[in-house]
């Protein structure tokens, strides 16, 4: 029987089902490595939520499958019948016997005796060099099958829609049982893994409710891994505590902004269609006589709607309209944005709209991943400014310093699987950590300077007559030290930018520049714009307002409508580009995407190159589909240095970059003697690298006499002014 067979089989029985589901369980059914499971229920599990209301067709298909494997599965259970090898509770060394082990296996020769002696011919080298190629090949293996299966659940996942994933998580009772109840979490021991690899062993997650945690680690630690296992509630988060995960873009249709941000509180949404339901039976009910069967009825809806009435007060319904339009205005959309359904936006407003959703919600559990990334400086000052009187608990992933300044009042570091908890903001933590770090290296650094001494006064009298005893209380002062871990190194990273070889000025001009995508409509006027090798600029101001505009034009994507841009002829510009991973083909590796963009060098130069951003080993040998978006964002600014740039114009380029990544980059760019013209929402990466800030608004461009920290309180003011 064929995998092909049985797939045939299942699109016959329930046509439509996804082509991911129908490979998993034909190969699933026919495959050994199920075994010991009880396939055909498993399969029944699965084909039941595809199969909805089609439940003859599910049952048939269910009968002609058992026919279709019944052979299979008879040698199966006839398999599984034998008589197994059996694992010894303990280890027995059967060479310390005083009596042969072999010999009663034959007839008189005892083989023992006669192997005892000789050398063993097996290279123990080779064995176990074979030995370690099979373990990676199961491992391999485990993780292939793991992945199948991971991407099996994520089809299900997918086929929930919000509402019904929201009453699943959230349940409509969880808000009056909350009531009088803690919303503390306190869990002393959890483990997470995500497929075979374990990203924490034994953690405690602890956060009092009204706390604003950032969570911080290294990238590809798992800490977004462990954000979706408390969305799933795949953690013991108490059943009474609402808790709501912004990840992913909402979908586009036809809903209107606003009308989609009304829409996310689905208790909301449930309660007023109730509302509007029963007052529509109530009103049906008004036209008919004083029978005791409608008196009743009336009564009974008349109760309902009360406790309806309720708990829409208890939420605050009716104050729904005012406060979406204000979340709205807060992330940027005007009031004519509010109004436009949201298939009309692109993928970053899209996700400042699940940003805006989730807000409207208030769960008592807010969690967040790398909320700034998608929002511009203007929208980040107003969140940060938000989040800070949020009444419940926030748990955020962030490599933004200046963002978990102003939001966090705790930092957790996830590292070593394992959750470290830290009071006060990350400039807090930083200093408590670095204290803390030299702390221990120095009482790890005194342990092996004494053990040192004890050993080296061991060594040298533990045979002499006279000092033995003193050597043996040595010994016994050595055994009960504590064995004290050296802490663990702080990761730092370095990239390196080629130096610019000197030009003649101007380098880059742009004079009396007036640019529209239609004539009618324009964008920037009469910009007066000058970058040389000293430029450190740079360029703030609303999504929509001309920044990336302005970036084009300069790197002469785009043409102005008049005045003219000056550039030496000799002038290399390097781009970074915000979406700068559409630029990358995931079917190459790093080294083949940099040799098929400038040929000539040798893999071992490409690698060393890569090597400046950090793309060290078999990285640089992986598919760029494989890597995290920090390791792309690396290849990309390898890509860019290959260029040897006089100017690198950087459009948002910390978006993906960890903090030790950002660092680095800041470092770079500070010894770096090029020019530097940034776009970026990251207020400590503005201020470590730029000397002037430039506000991009109203259709020009000027220099702003302040600092970020300045501008974004002025941001912030305005926004409150707004009726």
């Amino acid at each position: 029987m064929s995998a092909e067979d049985i797939a045939e089989e299942i699109r016959g029985a329930l046509p439509g089902t996804e082509e991911i589901i129908v490979q998993y369980l034909s190969g699933y059914l026919v495959d050994d490595a199920g075994e010991d499971e009880d396939v055909l229920n498993i399969a029944y599990e699965i084909l039941q939520s595809v199969a909805g209301e089609k439940k003859k067709q599910l049952e048939s298909l269910m009968a002609k499958l058992n026919e279709m494997l019944e052979e299979q599965l008879a040698a199966r259970q006839k398999k599984k019948a034998q008589p197994k090898l059996q694992k010894l509770d303990k280890i027995m060394d059967m060479g310390k016997n005083q009596v042969s082990n072999t010999l009663m296996f034959s007839e008189g020769v005892d083989l023992e005796s006669i192997n005892k002696g000789k050398a063993s011919r097996v290279d123990m080298k080779k064995l176990e060099k074979q030995e370690a190629k099979l373990r990676a090949k199961i491992e391999k293996r485990a993780k292939r099958d793991l992945y199948e299966g991971s991407k099996l659940l994520d089809q299900h996942k997918k086929q929930q829609t919000y509402e019904e994933m929201f009453m699943k998580i959230n349940p409509l009772e969880a808000s009056s049982n909350a009531k009088n109840k803690s919303k503390d979490i306190h869990l002393p021991s959890i483990d997470v893994s995500f497929g075979s690899n374990r990203i924490l062993s034994g953690a405690s997650l602890t956060l009092a409710h009204g706390r604003r945690y950032g969570l911080i680690g290294r990238n590809g630690v798992g800490k977004s891994t462990l954000l979706r296992h408390i969305a799933m509630r795949e953690v013991p988060i108490p059943a009474h505590i609402t808790i709501l995960f912004v990840e992913q873009e909402i979908i586009g249709d036809d809903t209107t902004a606003i009308d989609s941000v009304l829409k996310a509180d689905v208790w909301r949404d449930h309660l007023l269609k109730e509302q509007a339901s029963i007052d529509a039976k109530l009103q049906e009910l008004e036209s008919e006589g004083d029978d005791k069967r409608f008196e009743d009825a009336r009564e009974e809806y008349t109760s309902r709607l009360a406790e309806v009435h309720l708990q829409l007060a208890d939420m605050d319904a009716a104050s729904g309209p005012a406060r979406a339009a204000a979340l709205l205005a807060g992330l940027g959309f005007d009031e004519q944005d509010q109004h436009r359904p949201t298939k009309s936006f692109s993928g970053g407003w899209r996700m400042r709209l699940a940003l805006a959703r989730a807000l409207f919600v208030k769960p008592a559990l807010l969690l967040l991943d790398e909320p700034s990334n998608h929002i511009d400086l203007n929208a980040l000052a107003w969140l940060e400014d938000y989040l800070q009187t949020w009444a419940g608990t926030i748990l955020v992933v962030s490599h933004d310093r200046a963002f978990l300044d102003a939001v966090a009042t705790d930092i957790i570091h996830q590292h070593s699987e394992r959750l470290d908890y830290y009071k006060g903001n990350f400039t807090q933590f930083y200093s408590t950590k670095s204290e803390r770090d030299k702390n221990l290296q120095k009482e790890y650094e005194t342990q092996m300077e004494y053990r040192k001494h004890l050993q080296a006064f061991i060594d040298r009298w533990r045979y002499n007559a006279n000092r033995a005893a003193q050597a043996q209380m040595k010994i016994k002062i050595l055994e009960k030290l504590p064995d004290l871990q050296p802490p663990e190194a702080e990761e730092t990273e370095t990239f390196k930018f080629p130096e610019a070889d000197k030009i003649s000025p101007p380098l880059l001009q742009l004079s009396d520049v007036t640019f529209g995508y239609t004539p009618d409509k324009i964008l920037l006027k009469d910009i007066q714009f000058d970058v040389g090798f000293e430029s450190r600029l740079a360029i703030v101001g609303a999504n929509g307002a001309g920044k990336s505009t302005l970036i084009k034009l300069l790197t002469e994507e785009l043409k102005p409508m008049s005045g003219h841009l000056t550039k030496n002829g000799r002038l290399r510009v390097g781009y970074f580009a915000q979406h700068h991973v559409d630029t990358l083909d995931p079917a190459m590796t790093p080294v083949q995407f940099l040799a098929s963009r400038f040929p000539g060098k040798t893999e071992q130069e490409y690698r060393g190159h890569l090597g400046n951003f950090q793309i060290s080993g078999m990285t640089g040998l992986q598919l760029i589909g494989t890597l995290s978006g920090g390791q792309k964002s690396r290849v990309a600014f390898a890509l860019l240095s290959l260029q040897r740039p006089h100017v690198l114009l950087l459009d948002e380029p910390t978006n993906h970059l960890d903090i030790e990544g950002l660092d680095a980059l800041m470092k770079a760019l500070q010894v770096w003697n090029g020019g530097v013209i940034i776009i970026s929402h990251d207020e400590r990466f503005i201020t470590s690298v730029a000397k002037e800030l430039w506000v991009c608004g109203d259709g020009t461009v000027y220099k702003f006499k302040g600092d970020v920290e300045s501008y974004k309180k002025l941001i912030v003011s305005n926004v409150k002014m707004k009726p």
